[in-house]
């Protein structure tokens, strides 16, 4: 995997970082060359999952690369085709409907647009409270996109959250190998 770049983009979804961090570690640990990214709100806000400023710091600890935080930086992902893939690890509801939508408003939601612009592959780790209400059309559109690949998801908790969905995480690594064939690991609901 040594010769894989990897965008990994992560948005506020604050519930998920400790779960999703090691999944950057991983892809380093196995040779890729991460790139991080974050969304305004993932880079900038310290909530009860703990500081931003701390999530930032291990993120670039283990990328060994300053986190990408501004559109400006994103933006040239595309004319300088810059990553083989890019990972959007968690997606928020928010980003699922920037996404489906096209508005390019956050460093991530460029990100995506520059990648998709190269017909290249976006892997999209779903994490929101609303999967199974508000966000599932945008979810339904955005898996008829070529190059849009999803991470296998299911409800979170379906007793307490009904309509919560999150990505499981532990199978980003092998989502990523077959999005970079062209192909959608299966079973996508769990």
């Amino acid at each position: 995997m040594s010769s894989v770049r990897v965008g990994f983009a992560l948005c506020g979804s604050f519930c998920t970082f400790s779960a999703v961090i090691p999944q950057i570690k991983r892809l380093v640990d196995d040779g890729a060359d991460v790139i991080p990214i974050m969304s305004d709100m993932a880079y900038s806000t310290d909530t009860r999952f703990g500081k931003a400023a701390d999530f930032v710091s291990e993120i670039e600890s283990i990328a060994e690369k300053k986190v990408i935080h501004t559109i400006q930086d994103a933006e040239p992902i595309g004319p300088k085709k810059l990553l083989d893939i890019l990972i959007i690890e968690p997606c928020t509801g928010n980003t699922l409907a920037k996404l489906a939508n096209g508005i390019t408003d956050t460093p991530v939601t460029m990100a995506a647009k520059a990648q998709m612009r190269n017909g290249r592959p976006v892997l999209i780790a779903v994490s929101t409270n609303d999967g199974l209400s508000g966000s599932m059309k945008n979810i339904g559109m955005l898996q008829t996109n070529k190059s849009i690949y999803m991470v296998p998801y299911r409800q979170d908790d379906p007793l307490k959250k009904p309509t919560s969905l999150v990505a499981d995480f532990d199978k980003t690594v092998l989502a990523m190998h077959l999005a970079l064939e062209g192909r959608q690991l299966q079973p996508v609901l769990l």
